[in-house]
């Protein structure tokens, strides 16, 4: 069976308010296997965006372990972590973090330039993303001369620009239409078809979780 792409363990991530400790994360356990697409959703305060940032190796736990492709990234030092966020994973936000100087092409090539290993030619791997995501007549716009839907793909381009094999997007379809939405989660799903991309889906929107393979639901820092 293959390596899961992420692997967590007894999870748990505390945060002290005054006198009172919560646990944003309460010790949860699950497996994300190669090429699923997953939602995590769950209400308000149910600690959904605090995992997926111990799943980027934005954040470390307080205790448990993550394993990201199979190397555990519990005890890395930020230079170690940093790495890992480069060459593993891809990040998507609601809001789209696009410079606004710099055209599509040279957003998503950024990552590239900035990679310690590198695999691409930095603008012909963008151009390439940007053409598989239907963006080809929109490769010198700049942000602003671009709808909501068109930046977050020109985001998710970016998130793929060095291949990695997990993308984690929290709540990237939150700051659009229902149209622009919907578009977005095909975006998705094409990337997982495309180049097997492991997908892991913050979100509060219900029709945006079902169209994911599965969900897992938090409510108060556990998954139910």
């Amino acid at each position: 069976m293959a390596t899961p792409v992420i692997e967590v363990h007894n999870l748990v991530k505390q945060f002290t308010l005054g006198e009172q400790t919560v646990n944003a994360v309460n010790g949860i356990d699950f497996a994300i296997q190669p090429g699923e697409i997953v939602s995590i959703i769950g209400p308000s305060g149910s600690g959904k965006s605090t995992l997926l940032g111990l799943i980027g190796g934005l954040d470390t736990p307080t205790s448990g372990t993550i394993a990201i492709d199979g190397v555990d990234i519990t005890a890395m030092n930020e230079r170690q972590l940093t790495a890992v966020r480069n060459e593993k994973i891809g990040f998507v936000f609601q809001f789209f973090n696009l410079i606004t100087t710099l055209s599509a092409v040279e957003n998503v090539a950024l990552p590239i330039q900035f990679a310690v290993k590198k695999q691409f030619n930095a603008t012909e791997r963008a151009t390439e993303l940007l053409t598989i995501l239907e963006l080809d007549d929109r490769l010198h716009h700049r942000p602003n001369q671009l709808s909501g839907g068109q930046q977050q793909r020109v985001a998710i381009a970016r998130a793929l620009a060095n291949n990695p094999p997990l993308l984690l997007a929290d709540e990237p379809t939150g700051n659009l239409n229902t149209e622009a939405g919907a578009l977005v989660m095909q975006t998705l799903k094409q990337v997982r078809d495309e180049f097997g991309t492991t997908v892991v889906i913050v979100t509060h929107d219900p029709t945006i979780a079902t169209q994911a393979d599965r969900s897992l639901e938090l409510v108060d820092g556990k998954i139910v």
